[in-house]
């Protein structure tokens, strides 16, 4: 494992990075909005909070906003056979289109990124309403995903224009979740791009290097893949992951293969009590990768200076890692769509800085056991 830092290029503008203010919402295009939603809320204890559709004045969609903490997902389905709503989830199966970041200048995010290179999907515009205005702009990224420049400041209403808080979905009972944040979202792009988009975070956007996993770091006897992550220097952090070679197919080919393109593999969410927060998914009916015992029997010895309650971690399947800055917690759920695609992490940070390298072998092979399971090894 190794840690980089780029020196970025010099342009007349500021960098899009120095204008971020955080995640804003992460956009899922699926094939039936109202039934994703309800899953989301039911299993995962989001809370509807908004809702635009056709009887909003949107005709072409309809769109279920839910929150939990400062997370927001915005799920969303076509209303006809021709939409791109609908092709993309043709092509790809349910999925996250745009990953929607809060600037404090979109006009000027836009125009920094083109003139880097970026390739523009939407110009700035300005939409409003009786609460104000909002500013988006859009840029391309890695497969058919793309990032939404949104600011913010001068619009007090619900989400956007054209959504209300009528008709909404009761919100499902079961225990608390307690999801606070988006900690990280990570993309799956082909063997031999991973320099390529690395490069588009670090000139287009103004991104640096975190961190960066070889495929020695990231690899079981049968499959490896290699690692960089990327941020703002804040609160935006993107692994991007592409496969490596080995024996068999590597769980990135295998997204790959079913996505049909570049896309993101999983989100990962942050909790501030992993076990009463895993617990509660799992009364709720989510279903976690699994690791054998002798995880615990090998971490307990690794990590013996750490007071942690152990028999709780091991019946409820919590990894752990330790790197210089102090310790994480973290679990990943089985896949969350059809395809073999998207799956969530759920991490609590108690210092570390880092991804949980130590785990990446047992996860890795829990993994692998799923795919042998659906024959994709």
């Amino acid at each position: 494992m190794t840690a980089t830092t780029t020196n970025p290029t010099t342009y007349r503008t500021a960098t899009p990075a120095s204008m971020f203010l955080g995640w804003d919402y992460l956009e899922l295009w699926v094939g039936n909005a109202r039934t994703y939603a309800g899953f989301l809320m039911s299993a995962f204890g989001f809370e509807c909070v908004a809702y635009a559709g056709p009887e909003t004045g949107v005709a072409d969609r309809a769109s279920y906003l839910l929150e939990q903490g400062a997370i927001r997902f915005l799920v969303t389905g076509a209303m006809h056979p021709d939409s791109p709503i609908a092709s993309h989830v043709r092509a790809h199966g349910d999925g996250v289109h745009d990953l929607a970041i809060t600037v404090s200048d979109a006009a000027a995010c836009y125009e920094a990124a083109l003139e880097r290179g970026a390739v523009g999907l939407r110009p700035p515009v300005v939409v409003d309403d009786d609460s104000g205005k909002l500013v988006l702009a859009t840029i391309a990224t890695y497969g058919d995903t793309q990032h939404t420049f949104v600011e913010r400041h001068a619009y007090s209403g619900l989400f956007m224009p054209h959504f209300t808080a009528d008709r909404l979905p009761p919100r499902p009972v079961g225990p608390e979740v307690g999801l606070v944040k988006i900690d990280h979202a990570v993309a799956n792009v082909e063997k031999g791009a991973l320099d390529q988009w690395v490069g588009f975070y670090e000139r287009i956007l103004g991104f640096d290097q975190l961190v960066h996993f070889d495929d020695e770091t990231i690899s079981t006897e049968y499959s490896a893949l290699m690692s960089t992550v990327v941020w703002d220097g804040s609160k935006v952090v993107l692994p991007i992951n592409e496969p490596a070679d080995g024996k068999k197919k590597s769980q990135i080919q295998e997204y790959l293969d079913f996505y049909g393109c570049p896309g993101v593999q999983h989100i990962a969410q942050r909790t501030e009590d992993i076990v009463t927060t895993v617990a509660a998914l799992r009364a709720r009916g989510v279903r976690f990768l699994t690791v054998p015992p002798a995880y615990y029997d090998d971490v307990k010895v690794r990590l013996a200076e750490l007071d942690l309650p152990w028999d709780k971690l091991q019946d409820l399947g919590i990894l752990i890692d330790k790197d210089q800055d102090g310790y994480l917690l973290q679990i990943f759920t089985e896949n969350v769509t059809d395809r073999p695609t998207v799956f969530f992490e759920i991490i609590q940070r108690e210092g570390a800085k880092g991804f949980g390298a130590g785990n990446f072998k047992a996860l890795f092979e829990a993994i692998e056991r799923e795919q042998d399971r659906r024959g994709n090894l």
